[in-house]
């Protein structure tokens, strides 16, 4: 494929591999990098749009998939990139692509564009919404219960605040770093749109909140008293 060439041209004419061993390092990954920060990134994605074209949904995925399989892990990120930037093929025809993109993510770097991007504006108001997040919910897959909180981050005014709701509840046992940081996240970036209501439910479940997520949820509400 010309475009999934062009790409991988690029990243490996740009690579850096005096930053690739730091940035291996800080995401705790035996997979390597080319040593690409998201300017330079961008940059290539910026050109490759004016000079190739994703006819068809096929193509959308296929490029996609094939990045995502990729050795590094700027091949992934790139991944995330077409997914993104091609905004006339994120429609629910691509839901299952997503939701295969989050099962096989390994770190919170992926998970999260995924669950907040392409999962969470994607569902933006739409019926499906309860039912995925509910399934989330259950998933053995500790990434893909993230998800399910993640998913909500970017609705601002429109969050389902009884879904939300439910979820943290649902996940606050746990004593997994990434859920409870993702508890404290949703609630702090609600907390912008919503103060009043995170003030009201973190203090009613106080006593099931980490110390992790309680934190996190009230930080922007106490930096603005």
């Amino acid at each position: 494929m010309a475009l999934v060439e062009y790409l991988k041209s690029e990243m490996q004419r740009l690579a850096m591999p005096e930053k690739a061993a730091s940035m291996q390092a800080y995401m705790k990954t035996t997979q390597p990098f080319y040593g690409l920060a998201a300017p330079a990134r961008k940059q290539i994605i910026r050109s490759a749009k004016k000079q190739f074209q994703i006819v068809d949904f096929a193509e959308y995925q296929t490029t996609i998939e094939t990045l995502w399989h990729g050795s590094c892990r700027e091949d992934m990120y790139m991944a995330l990139e077409i997914a993104e930037q091609y905004r006339q093929f994120r429609t629910l025809e691509a839901l299952p692509l997503y939701e295969r993109l989050l099962k096989t993510a390994s770190n919170w770097d992926t998970v999260d564009w995924i669950s907040g991007t392409l999962i969470g504006l994607l569902l933006l108001n739409n019926e499906l919404l309860p039912s995925k997040v509910v399934k989330w919910q259950a998933d053995e897959n500790f990434w893909v219960r993230r998800c399910a909180l993640l998913a909500h981050l970017k609705h601002k005014s429109d969050t389902q605040t009884e879904l939300l709701a439910s979820s943290i509840i649902l996940l606050a046992p746990e004593t997994e770093f990434f859920i409870r940081k993702a508890i404290g996240w949703v609630l702090r970036e609600y907390s912008k749109t919503n103060p009043d209501w995170v003030n009201e439910f973190v203090a009613e479940n106080k006593t099931i909140l980490s110390r992790l997520s309680y934190r996190e949820a009230l930080k922007n509400i106490n930096k603005n008293k």
